[in-house]
């Protein structure tokens, strides 16, 4: 029989003052130091958090899969 890969998902938010690209990495940087083995992550949503009429943050959610051990 062959071996089978396993993979989860987790979802992510990532935040940014300056780019859902740069918010998108700091997810995964901070999700890196957590999860082994990271393969693909999915932007499912972006959005931006307003003040007093400007931008302060942009958001990115992700799906990130990684692979794990098979149970």
């Amino acid at each position: 029989m062959s071996e089978a890969s396993v993979y989860r998902v987790v979802e992510l938010i990532g935040s940014s003052s300056d780019s859902w690209e740069d918010a998108a990495r700091n997810a995964v940087r901070e999700a890196s130091r957590t999860y082994q083995d990271l393969r693909v992550a999915e932007v499912v949503m972006m959005d931006v958090l307003i003040e007093d009429g400007d931008i302060i943050a942009f958001r990115t959610k992700l799906n990130l899969s990684y692979k794990s051990a098979a149970d």
